[in-house]
């Protein structure tokens, strides 16, 4: 382990990776994920979504959300992955959108700076994990807010960033930016509309060269940019992305979990070979999280 587990981040760059923990892409073979709780777990009006879901009228049901989560939890568990889990804390009811609040990186994790006063306190039980597990801290987000669904690994190497400055700001962005670049690493920047809130709405890897895309909204030069690597595009139509559908996580081999409402993208990636666990997640996805929220990636094997 670095001799501090609280920023082992280089300031010059040549970090060394990390051998027991690690990801350096988003679709190498998923082996720990790590999870938040949702026994704690209500709307709040955290996003346009979870605005449109509340003002709708639509009753929370807790018992529903905890199986939905379940049948999650099974999901990774039958595809072999091992789930660790962050402490409960009763005040942080979002902290089942684990993503948010750290991610993973080749050199450990980043901890984040979340927007909201309801979500800060979840560096807490983050840093707790980290530790009691041994997992190096990279570097903690200091120049603003910056949420994790907003780091987006295109390829070994190479990292899309997005930001609406209503959750991950400008500035918070640019300094992610400078640390990875110290590493080696391309990194582009783009802005996103507000009521996005991430860019893993709308891109999402989900193999090596194949990337799904709401083409209706990302920006023009970075879906050219995308293209320019050879990477395949997925279209997902906006409805689609609005409802989380975009939202998922690769576990490698041409594995995906995808939300059950993912009609369209779950039978092109079947039309494509791929295997797809759909469980039922629209408890989370009407309070503004997908599957892709709800997971942490500890650990994939490099690609």
């Amino acid at each position: 382990m670095a001799s501090n587990p609280l920023r082992c981040r280089q300031p010059e760059g040549n970090t060394p990776q990390l051998t027991d923990w690690g990801c350096n892409s988003e679709y190498g073979i998923l082996t720990d994920v790590l999870l938040g709780p949702a026994d704690n777990f209500h709307w709040l009006p955290t996003s346009s979504i979870s605005r449109a879901t509340l003002k709708r009228g639509d009753q929370f049901d807790s018992q529903l959300a905890m199986r939905q989560h379940r049948e999650m939890v099974d999901a990774y568990e039958e595809a072999g992955v091992r789930v660790h889990w962050l402490e409960s804390d009763g005040d942080l009811p979002y902290q089942v959108f684990a993503r948010d609040s750290s991610f993973m990186t080749p050199y450990g994790a980043v901890v984040t700076q979340m927007a909201q006063w309801w979500r800060r306190g979840e560096y807490g039980p983050v840093i707790r994990f980290y530790v009691d597990n041994g997992i190096p801290i990279f570097d903690m987000v200091t120049a603003g807010s910056f949420e994790g669904g907003d780091f987006d690994i295109i390829e070994p190497g190479c990292v899309l960033i997005g930001w609406c400055g209503e959750r991950t700001q400008e500035q918070s962005a640019h300094q992610v930016r400078q640390w990875f670049e110290k590493e080696g690493w391309e990194v582009r920047v783009t802005p996103i509309a507000e009521h996005y809130v991430h860019i893993d709405l709308m891109v999402c890897m989900l193999a090596e060269k194949l990337c799904a895309v709401c083409l209706d909204t990302t920006e023009p030069a970075t879906v050219d940019w995308l293209k320019a690597k050879g990477i395949e595009i997925v279209p997902v139509n906006y409805p689609d992305t609005m409802a989380l559908a975009c939202n998922v996580v690769s576990l490698g081999n041409d594995r995906v979990i995808a939300p059950a409402h993912a009609r369209d993208l779950v039978a092109r990636l079947k039309a494509l070979g791929f295997t797809v666990y759909d469980p039922d997640v629209d408890c989370f996805t009407r309070g503004g999280g997908g599957v892709h929220c709800m997971a942490q990636s500890l650990r994939r094997e490099p690609v």
